[in-house]
């Protein structure tokens, strides 16, 4: 691979980073056949993730504190490249690449994150895809199981000395676990196709260069909702859906076109040039409301369902009794946005020594725009008979916009090593133009911000294997298009000390860092998702100083047992402690009325994953495991707040292969078949993932 061209380190080389990183290989990857990136993330200290669907079709990211609300403080990357629909202008990421077709994971944290932007308070996720291979291979990859769970995964490739190609395509689908009040599917299909092309002059010579085309492809259609049940309902049976939801639907696509040049100038000088144009489209329908509840939300009906009129809703919901008055009218809303991501990016490296030192230079630069065009409509049903029929009233047109940003970035990232000791001082800024324009009041925001935000990371190496490392940054994270002057960016300086054992050779690892993330400023942002109405959709509010503190621990090894048998071991652990500095009110559902010591959302005190296995060239077996501790799903502190469950998962894959060229696997999900409440945001109590058994046949090239 060349040097930079996708921001990919080995593990040798993330021991001498001069601050956090993990990273997730591709054997770490097969060797569960992850499908949901929940279950690869968390293998990484310090990433937190809210679930949503059970599948992991829309993973919330969170890193170090940071909001994990549809990973909107999180950098994004594939392949170094922003994949969100639009960063900077709308960072709701309602796209995630499918973990089936990645080949490794990178995860940044403390002064390392100052190379990605825009967001650098928590960190950055950078998902690798697949390389062309040397010489003609490929896979084809075939399973099935509970709920009609169905995986299709190929990819097929070659190469020659000027050049190569790769073909890869995935397909899931399944339909769906929950059960829905009348019957129907609320199950998910979902595809993504990726071709890449290069050409390249000779690999051996001083001066080599490499022209790269990757295209993609991807689409969903899910029967997706936000409504969740109550805890007395969830109780009896977590995966019911309530006739209410039986129009609720997402459908994406999403288009991709990355061009690389790459330059490389003997092994002390490179550059790459990206050059990337990306749309996505998303239409979601789903229940928003009921035309008479006013300013109470679903999430009230169904926290409290027995009190007067929000038990008639409630039973509305239930498809227990009808619609009768204009009030019990359902508002089912169609949020279509269009999303376009472009632009270009240089990357280039220079390595030098002066006696003893060796220095290492990065520059990087980055012109990007992005926008968002927001057609979110609602249309009236009523409930007869169990069973929603159009009122018959006209569609109401709920928010007609466009959000703009233009954005120039650069940074500057220096590290200097000399007698065992690296000091890696690092520069960023941003300059951002942004526009909101309302269509239907034909009024436009303008706003303009820049920022520099610095960062350094130490790391002294004690021994080849056993270092330490110490950080400061400042994080950040962008005002989107069209807020009120007083809405300030997210800002903090963020601390971390530890130290690192590193043995490439036998899978060792031993990581223990501590953070501390001390913010002048934190944000927060209205959201479906997080269970605001209509009229609060996108508005941001300041939610003042906040302190993130916590631990991070990595322990790895892979045990020669004899022979050819081997069994690796790979644990992680975060422990995280959260509090705002200041009282304050927001009419978002998750922080509400915060007092002074309050915690934040959705952050667990107690993380845990674990991986175990034993490998032999023949055969494999292993399990995975998850514990997260109960999270608040509102700010708040004491034992009386209404908090999601714990949860402990165990996963379970057993390996086969007969012949060099084939591979049978089986594989369980949730084995100790636990149902926790996962969160009760935006409305109402949902259950993560059920017990799934799968069956797949792999053929190789």
């Amino acid at each position: 691979m060349l040097p930079d061209v996708l921001v990919s380190y080995k593990p040798a080389d993330i021991a001498r980073i001069g601050g956090s990183a993990n990273l997730i290989e591709e054997k770490d990857l097969e060797a569960f056949e992850f499908d949901d990136p929940s279950s690869v993330l968390l293998q990484a200290p310090g990433v937190y993730l809210r679930q949503e669907d059970g599948y992991g079709l829309r993973p919330n990211i969170g890193l170090r504190g940071a909001s994990s609300d549809r990973s909107k403080k999180v950098t994004l990357m594939e392949d170094g490249v922003l994949f969100a629909p639009a960063p900077y202008s709308a960072p709701a990421a309602y796209y995630f690449p499918m973990m089936t077709r990645i080949a490794s994971v990178e995860v940044f944290k403390g002064p390392s994150a100052i190379a990605y932007g825009p967001n650098t308070i928590g960190g950055a996720v950078n998902v690798i895809t697949r390389e062309i291979p040397r010489k003609l291979s490929g896979v084809l990859d075939l399973a099935g199981g509970s709920d009609l769970y169905t995986k299709a995964h190929g990819h097929i490739g070659a190469s020659e000395s000027w050049g190569g190609v790769l073909f890869e395509g995935v397909f899931l689908q399944s339909d769906g676990f929950k059960e829905l009040d009348g019957g129907g599917d609320t199950g998910f299909t979902k595809a993504e196709f990726m071709l890449k092309g290069m050409l390249q002059t000779d690999p051996l010579g001083h001066v080599f260069q490499r022209l790269d085309l990757k295209l993609g492809y991807s689409m969903e259609d899910s029967n997706e909702t936000y409504l969740g049940l109550t805890d007395e309902d969830y109780a009896a049976n977590p995966d019911r859906r309530y006739a209410a939801s039986a129009l609720d639907r997402m459908q994406n696509d999403r288009k991709q076109a990355v061009l690389r040049y790459a330059l490389v100038v003997g092994e002390d000088f490179d550059l790459t040039l990206t050059g990337y144009y990306q749309t996505f489209w998303r239409s979601w329908r789903k229940l928003n409301s009921f035309r008479g509840s006013g300013e109470e939300s679903l999430y009230e009906i169904l926290a409290s369902p027995d009190s007067g009129e929000r038990a008639v809703y409630y039973s509305i919901l239930a498809g227990l009794e009808d619609s009768f008055t204009d009030a019990q009218t359902l508002l089912i809303g169609d949020n279509d946005r269009t999303f376009l991501n472009q632009g270009v990016q240089l990357q280039s490296r220079y390595t030098f020594k002066q006696g003893e030192a060796t220095h290492d230079v990065k520059l990087g630069l980055r012109l990007h725009n992005d926008s968002i065009i927001r057609d979110h409509s609602e249309d009236p049903y009523l409930m007869e008979a169990s069973v929603l029929v159009p009122e018959g009233g006209e569609t109401i047109d709920t928010k007609q916009n466009k959000g703009e940003t233009t954005a120039l970035a650069a940074h500057l990232m220096y590290s200097v090593e000399a007698f065992d000791l690296t000091l890696s001082p690092g520069v960023r800024t941003e300059i951002m133009e942004s526009s909101l324009e309302d269509t239907t009041e034909g009024v436009t925001v303008k706003s303009e911000d820049q920022i520099l935000l610095l960062g350094l990371g130490a790391h002294y190496a004690l021994t080849p294997e056993l270092g330490f490392l110490a950080g400061v940054h400042q994080g950040f994270s962008p005002v989107s298009p069209g807020q009120p002057d007083e809405i300030l960016p997210e800002q903090s300086v963020n601390y971390e000390l530890g130290a690192r054992y590193v043995v490439p050779k036998d899978g060792t690892m031993l990581e223990l860092v501590g953070f501390f993330s001390d913010y002048s400023n934190l944000t927060g942002e209205c959201s479906f998702s997080s269970g605001c109405g209509v009229d609060q959709q996108d508005r941001q509010f300041n939610a003042g100083e906040v302190h993130a503190m916590g631990l991070e621990s990595v322990l790895a090894h892979r045990f020669s047992l004899g022979g050819e048998l081997h069994l690796p071991g790979r644990l992680a652990y975060t422990y995280t402690e959260t509090e705002f500095q200041s009282a304050f009110f927001s009419k978002n559902p998750q922080f509400d009325e915060v007092e002074k010591g309050d915690e934040l959302p959705y952050v667990p005190q107690h993380q845990l994953s674990f991986q175990l296995g034993v490998d032999h060239p023949e055969w494999g077996v292993g399990v995975n495991g998850t514990y997260l501790s109960a999270m608040r799903e509102e700010a708040g502190q004491g034992e009386d707040e209404v908090t999601t469950d714990d949860l402990f998962m165990i996963d379970a894959m057993a390996k086969y292969r007969p012949v060099k060229m084939a591979e049978v696997y089986v594989k369980a999900e949730n084995v100790t078949q636990q149902r926790p409440v996962v969160s009760r945001h935006p409305f109402g109590a949902r259950p993560g993932k059920p017990f799934l058994v799968m069956a797949g046949l792999k053929l190789k090239l």
